[in-house]
C-alpha cells in the first residue's frame, strides 16, 4: 500500500506537494459529530484547510463506537473521518468553554455543525448570532430533515434510509427491505456539504458575503435516487426491490458461476452479443426475446436461467477474465480487503498510511478520492485524541502570493 510521512499524496502515489493546498489559510470551525459533518471537513482538510474540531468533555458519539479499533485504541469508525484536523474541547455547558467556542467561530472562515435545529441558537452560535460579527462567515448546517417541519426528528442514517425510500428498493424481491451497507445517506450528504460550501465561498470570492449554507439527509437522498425518483414523478408508480437486477437494462445484475456470483452489466447491444459468443450462446443474440434492451427486459427471468446454465461451467474469476477481454463489463463480487487490492492493482494508490511528525503515530487511511495535477490532497495529522490540541489557534491567514512577476 501506498504509505506518506507527514507529506501529500498526489496521482497515483502520494508524494510531496511542493505547492499549498488549493484551500490553505481557510479555518474551519468543525462543531458536527458523527458522519456527515465529519466527512466534510476531512474533505476541506485534505486540501489544506485548517480545521478546529471543537468536541464536548464526551468527545464525538463515533469515539465510542467500538469495536473495531486501530492500534492505538481508536475507534476506525472515527478515524476514518476525522484524518487531517485538531481536537480542542469546549464545555458549552460552562461560561469558559462556550467563550472559547464563540472565539474559535468568529476566527473561522467556515463553520459547520449538525446539531438539532435550534442547539446552536441557544448558545449563541448560530448563524443568525453571529453574521453580524462575520459578514463574511461561511455557515453550513447539516439536519436530518431540515430546520422547518422535520426539524424536531433525529437524522440518523438508518432511519432516513428507511422513511426515504432507499430501503424498499434495496434487497430481493421477495426479502424485507434493506439498508445499504454503509452509511451512503450520509457520505452523499457530506458531500452536497462540501459542494455547497465551495459554491459559497466561490460567492464570497465575488461579494465579500458569506451566507448559510442547509443540507439535510432527506433532500440529499431523495437526490440521490435519481433514475428511481425520476420514474416515481413521470408514472406515478413506486418502483419495487428487485435484488441486483436493473429495472430498465437486462442483463445488469449478479449471475452465479461454478463458485459464486459474477456482476456483469451489459449496456448495448454490441456487448450482449460478445456476452452471448463468449458463453458459447451465440444464437441467443438472434432471438427474438433478446434481440434489443427492451426485450432483454421484458424476458430477464428466461434470459437469467440460459445465462446461468452456461455460466455454471467455469468460476466467477475466469469468466470475469474472458468477458473482460470482450469488452464485457464484469467481475467477482469482492470483499472490501479485495476491493482495496483490486485498486492498488489498478494504480490507484487508494491507501494513505499517514505518520504524525509530533506524535509518531501512525494511521491507515482510504485516500482522498478526488485527484488534482497541481495541488493534490496531502495527509498530514492523524485522526486526533479527544481534546490533543486544547488551547490551539487557527493558523495565520495566508497573504496572496504574486504571481508571473
Amino acid at each position: 500500500m501506498s504509505t506518506t510521512t507527514d507529506t501529500p499524496a498526489s496521482g497515483t502515489a502520494p508524494e510531496q506537494n511542493p505547492m499549498p493546498g488549493p484551500l490553505e489559510g481557510l479555518r474551519v470551525a468543525d462543531f458536527s459529530r458523527v458522519l456527515a459533518g465529519p466527512f466534510a471537513s476531512m474533505m476541506l482538510a485534505d486540501f489544506g484547510a485548517d480545521v478546529l474540531k471543537v468536541e464536548s468533555p464526551a468527545g464525538d458519539d463515533t469515539r465510542s463506537w467500538v469495536p473495531p479499533v486501530d492500534e492505538h485504541g481508536v475507534g476506525t469508525y472515527f478515524s476514518s473521518v476525522n484524518r487531517n484536523k485538531r481536537s480542542v474541547v469546549c464545555d458549552l455547558r460552562t461560561e469558559e468553554g462556550l467563550a472559547r467556542a464563540l472565539a474559535i467561530a468568529l476566527e473561522a472562515d467556515i463553520v459547520i455543525e449538525n446539531f438539532r435545529p435550534g442547539v446552536m441558537q441557544r448558545f449563541g452560535l448560530d448563524y443568525a448570532s453571529l453574521v453580524g460579527r462575520r459578514p463574511d462567515l461561511v455557515y453550513c448546517s447539516i439536519t436530518g430533515f431540515g430546520s422547518t417541519g422535520g426539524a424536531h426528528l433525529p437524522g440518523y442514517d438508518l432511519l432516513v434510509q428507511a422513511v426515504g425510500g432507499l430501503m424498499s428498493v434495496t434487497g430481493a424481491q421477495d426479502s424485507e427491505p434493506s439498508k445499504v451497507g454503509v452509511a451512503l445517506v450520509d457520505v452523499v450528504t457530506g458531500q452536497n456539504a462540501v459542494v455547497g460550501i465551495l459554491a459559497a465561498l466561490r460567492s464570497r470570492d465575488a461579494t465579500g458575503r458569506g451566507q448559510c449554507v442547509e443540507v439535510n439527509l432527506l433532500s440529499s437522498l431523495l437526490s440521490g435516487l435519481v433514475n428511481q425518483a425520476s420514474s416515481t414523478l413521470a408514472t406515478g408508480e413506486a418502483p419495487q426491490r428487485m435484488g441486483n437486477a436493473h429495472p430498465s437494462i437486462a442483463p445488469y445484475e449478479t449471475l452465479l458461476t461454478s463458485d459464486g456470483p459474477l456482476a456483469i452489466a451489459v449496456g448495448t447491444d454490441k456487448q450482449f452479443d460478445a456476452l452471448v459468443r463468449v458463453l458459447g450462446v451465440p444464437d441467443l443474440a438472434a432471438d427474438p426475446r433478446f434481440r434489443d434492451n427492451s426485450q432483454r427486459v421484458a424476458h430477464r427471468d428466461a434470459l437469467k436461467v440460459l445465462l446461468e446454465e452456461q455460466l455454471g461451467a467455469r468460476s466467477a474469476a475466469d469468466w470475469a477474465q474472458l468477458l473482460s477481454a470482450a469488452g464485457v463489463p464484469a467481475g467477482k463480487v469482492n470483499s472490501v480487503a479485495e476491493a482495496l487490492t483490486l485498486a492498488e492493482d489498478l494504480g490507484l494508490a487508494p491507501v494513505v498510511e499517514i505518520t504524525d511528525s509530533t506524535t509518531g503515530r501512525t494511521s491507515q487511511q482510504v485516500a482522498n478520492p478526488i485527484r488534482l495535477s497541481e495541488t493534490p490532497a496531502s495527509y498530514t495529522r492523524v485522526p486526533p485524541l479527544l481534546g490533543e490540541h486544547d488551547g490551539a489557534t487557527f493558523a495565520p491567514h495566508l497573504q496572496p502570493t504574486a504571481t508571473g512577476k
